[in-house]
């Protein structure tokens, strides 16, 4: 039997990056970076206090901060002169504004960090770019850093290197007037420009902005990078009010959720901002995640750009949101869907955020990669791949949402209509499957079923319009399609198959439970989530499938896909295994990045984090999953509330993990006024 429980392997040391030839640099652990998005842009930052990826202007633009992925890509760095290990990073509670804390010999300075949201401000004109209903709050296109001295004096160091198209284009920077406090970047070419803009002196030295100074117990400075024809602020008290109305957004809409009270709240609510900062606020598309070419395996080629939305991780990220209250954004990204298929019947696997059907994939030679493992990508090719879960993944969303608020909008039935109908054409067909293979095309179970979710919903949604005659019609042809998945999809063990004509394992057939493709009391759900549990594990984390029995096209290994893990959590709830699911839940917990967040994948044998960073698939999961497991709680007395859930282990990695995440709420968030600084400092 695999063991789903036991203590977190502990990812110690830095993998080295190849930056450029013969250029050696520490990579910071995939999942130590911290996270930052304004609904437009999104960047990664590193504990050593640098920007290492960001992108102007939107999720998928070329980099302008790139060094995750190649030392000369460019950074942005912000910290005490002579130390590289903060004594503290977390986020603001409740919010997307990331705080670090410095301890030097001589004093102690807190940075905080946050991409601006503001007041609506398109009030005489519309904006060119933003096609969803207008709220109170929009990106104004600038990334804020504030610096405070609480204690003692620290020598304090600003470093910004912007490098344009992807590490390829270094910065000309040109003084803005007479002064050393703004200067503006371009690459000499056609990238949008950035602006530097700040109370410290700044020097340039190539293509490099710089500033040096020395704080005193009370002194604040402020950095603002800014682009888009933003206005930056001029003084630190214009940057904190930037940050107050940062926050402010990011706990009012926190506000809307529904959590429950209990440990693990925390990471519910980490999660549910983690997915509305995916969220690129002009379409209503959800990025699959923040990055592009983080190795799946260290110095491996199993690397792509995730940047984009593929309509089924978009939809199942719905499925995380809804149950926890947002509903807005199901609307805004079912309007982004009618928008992308008005003149088309067929619908992609996925797009680009503004709704790009092209995605050319290329490969950027010049960059080393993380831990050098290359290629690194841009563009996927899979957006031309047929994967057939697409509408079984959209309809049972769109079911989800119509259930709840009884209402559809006029332009979704026609699309839900035709995608039923792209269903029953093609679900005999082999695809590519979840995974996204790209050796031989295959029978594949998950597809077939999702096949089935798609005709299925499809029924239940055309009775509950009084479109009677489709909902017979579609319940028979459902009918038709789990009778051949049960003749041809399961094996002599009464188990679900990867494909038709093997015995292999996929973890995507755990969401047959999730999806009611048979009750979860069925001897073949039974028998399956009990498969992947003791077969398709090592050390208790689930992989997507064996490599060395799946023809997936491509070389080497890959850790344990997080999302699966998460999924059997779901799965063995549903089955009863309720004290293997909670062990295994917690044990996942405890594999959480310093700031609850999560990459695609674990090393299974270290606790690393692997892949894209951060990952929409696996948040929605996990959210899915605690809920699975709180309900498990809140149903069966026999299990004391709180008793177990709380039993995360503190880990050198995650030494706050539970109670201390689950004070992230709007009510009682710290103030982000900086009233309180140095109240946690020693």
């Amino acid at each position: 039997m695999a063991n789903t429980s036991g203590g977190r392997p502990r990812p110690r040391g830095d993998h080295e990056q190849l930056g450029s030839p013969g250029a050696v640099v520490r990579s910071t652990p995939i999942g130590d970076y911290g996270f930052l998005s304004d609904g437009e842009v999104s960047a990664l930052l590193s504990p050593n206090g640098a920007i290492e990826w960001m992108c102007v202007p939107r999720f998928d633009a070329p980099s302008v901060f790139g060094r995750i992925l190649g030392r000369g890509a460019g950074a942005f760095r912000v910290a005490p002169d002579d130390v590289l290990v903060p004594a503290e990073m977390r986020y603001l509670p409740g919010t997307m504004i990331i705080e670090t804390s410095w301890g030097t010999p001589t004093g102690w300075i807190i940075v905080r960090d946050a991409l601006v949201i503001g007041p609506w401000h398109h009030e005489g004109d519309r904006s060119r770019t933003y096609r969803r209903t207008p709220n109170d709050y929009e990106a104004e296109h600038m990334l804020v850093r504030t610096i405070r001295c609480v204690s003692g004096e620290v020598q304090t160091v600003m470093d910004c290197e912007p490098v344009f198209g992807y590490g390829r284009d270094h910065a000309r920077w040109e003084y803005n007037g007479d002064s050393y406090y703004s200067g503006t970047a371009t690459d000499g070419a056609d990238a949008p420009p950035v602006t530097l803009t700040s109370d410290l002196k700044i020097g340039f030295e190539g293509g490099q902005a710089s500033a040096r100074t020395l704080l005193k117990q009370g002194d604040t400075r402020f950095v603002c990078l800014s682009w888009g024809g933003a206005v930056p602020p001029t003084t630190y008290e214009e940057a904190y009010q930037k940050v107050v109305w940062t926050a402010h957004h990011w706990q009012h809409w926190l506000a809307r959720g529904r959590f429950p009270d209990h440990p693990w709240r925390g990471y519910l609510q980490r999660s549910a901002l983690t997915l509305k900062g995916l969220t690129y606020a002009p379409t209503g598309a959800i990025a699959a995640a923040g990055s592009t070419s983080l190795p799946e395996t260290p110095g491996g080629n199993r690397n792509y750009d995730y940047r984009y939305t593929w309509i089924r991780d978009a939809t199942f990220a719905l499925w995380g949101l809804y149950s926890l209250g947002f509903d807005w954004e199901a609307v805004d990204f079912f309007s982004f869907i009618a928008d992308l298929v008005a003149d088309q019947q067929d619908i992609q696997i996925m797009y680009g955020i503004g709704g790009e059907k092209e995605l050319t994939e290329r490969e950027l030679d010049w960059l080393g990669g993380y831990a050098g493992s290359r290629p690194v990508r841009i563009g996927n090719a899979a957006y031309a791949q047929r994967q057939h879960d697409v509408w079984g993944a959209l309809l049972d969303s769109v079911y989800l949402h119509f259930k709840a608020a009884d209402h559809l909008d006029n332009r979704i039935w026609g699309i839900l209509d035709a995608q039923v109908g792209e269903a029953l054409k093609y679900w005999r067909d082999p695809d590519a499957g979840i995974w996204e293979v790209r050796g031989q095309l295959q029978h594949f179970t998950s597809s077939k079923i999702m096949c089935w979710v798609a005709v299925d919903r499809g029924a239940k949604i055309a009775r509950m319009t009084g479109e009677v005659g489709k909902a017979d019609e579609w319940e028979l042809a459902a009918q038709e399609i789990k009778e051949d998945i049960l003749a041809n999809g399961v094996d002599e063990r009464g188990v679900l198959t990867q494909h038709y004509g093997t015995t292999a394992l996929d973890a995507s057939l755990l969401l047959a439970p999730l999806v009611r493709f048979l009750p979860p009391e069925d001897p073949i759900i039974r028998a399956t989530v009990l498969a992947v549990a003791d077969e398709l594990t090592v050390n208790g984390l689930v992989l997507r499938y064996k490599v060395e029995e799946t023809d997936d096209g491509f070389s080497g290994e890959e850790g344990s896909f997080t999302i699966c893990s998460f999924w059997l959590v779901s799965a063995l709830c549903e089955i009863g295994e309720y004290d293997r699911a909670r062990k295994l839940c917690a044990r996942l917990l405890s594999f959480a990045g310093p700031l609850a967040l999560y990459a695609e994948e674990i090393d299974a044998h270290s606790g690393q984090h692997l892949g894209n960073f951060p990952q929409a698939f696996t948040h929605l999961a996990l959210i899915n999953a605690v809920l699975h497991v709180i309900k498990l709680e809140a149903d069966h007395a026999d299990l004391a509330p709180g008793a177990w859930a709380g039993s995360v282990e503190p880990t050198e990695a995650y030494p706050k993990v539970g109670p201390g995440l689950a004070a992230a709420t709007a009510d009682d968030a710290l103030d982000p006024t900086g009233a309180s600084d140095g109240e946690d400092v020693p």
